[in-house]
């Protein structure tokens, strides 16, 4: 169904931050997906016009049901209504999966580096859910980067696979409030945290950055620096509106 439209129910809606929600939609037909891949959304108006974004897809593996998780722009065409209108039961039309690079197979065993900013942590959620689901014994470090405590998405969940998951580590960087009592202050990701928190160059992870386009570029470029080789850094941008 890669190139073709399909009708998806959604069946479940949660809140994940203030401004952020993930949405469960069923597809009959939806033939699984790799961690990491995304999927193309369209919503049409009465008068025939058409707004399509793609978003990241927090679910991996076979089964009918997939799920997003979206971030409000308060000037964006798709996603206010994504957050604050679609209800259990609405309708949506997709196209999916696709993409083949940013992802994550749980036949791989070498060490895998996840790096996200705010939002950017959905595909990655989705390969830590796939290196769970298979018991997979590759080594796994998240850094994952936020504004404050209450715009982390997915918060019950990584916190508990924090504490439980045997081949998880999860760094949290607060770029503008950290909780209290927590042990360094707020600021953003720098060359040193890149050097002290992830998985050394020496050990050749494969590394995925997902996050805005500053910081996707910022964080890239800083990981190059520390040795490791441009093309084990892969990279994915978000943006849509």
């Amino acid at each position: 169904m890669t190139g073709l439209w399909k009708v998806g129910r959604v069946t479940a809606v949660h809140a994940e931050t203030p401004t952020a929600r993930s949405l469960e939609i069923e597809i009959q037909d939806w033939p699984g997906n790799l961690a990491g891949q995304h999927l193309d959304l369209r919503l049409t108006a009465p008068d025939g016009y058409t707004a399509t974004r793609s978003y990241s897809i927090a679910s991996a593996g076979s089964g009918r049901i997939v799920q997003l998780a979206v971030d409000k722009l308060p000037d964006g065409e798709v996603s206010p209504y994504l957050v604050d209108e679609v209800g259990v039961g609405d309708e949506l039309e997709l196209r999916g999966p696709l993409g083949g690079w940013f992802v994550w197979r749980p036949e791989q065993t070498g060490p895998v580096q996840l790096i996200a900013g705010g939002s950017g942590v959905v595909p990655l959620v989705a390969m830590i859910r796939a290196h769970e689901a298979a018991g997979s014994a590759a080594k796994f470090r998240m850094l994952y980067s936020v504004r404050t405590p209450g715009d982390v998405f997915f918060a019950e969940e990584l916190a508990l696979l924090q504490k439980s998951a045997a081949n998880l580590e999860i760094t949290w960087v607060y770029t503008r409030q950290a909780p209290d009592g927590w042990p360094t202050p707020a600021g953003r990701v720098n060359r040193g945290i890149l050097a002290q928190s992830t998985i050394p160059a020496s050990e050749e992870p494969t590394i995925f950055v997902c996050g805005p386009t500053g910081f996707v570029e910022s964080v890239a470029d800083l990981l190059v620096e520390l040795g490791h080789p441009p093309a084990r850094v892969k990279t994915e941008r978000f943006g849509g509106k």
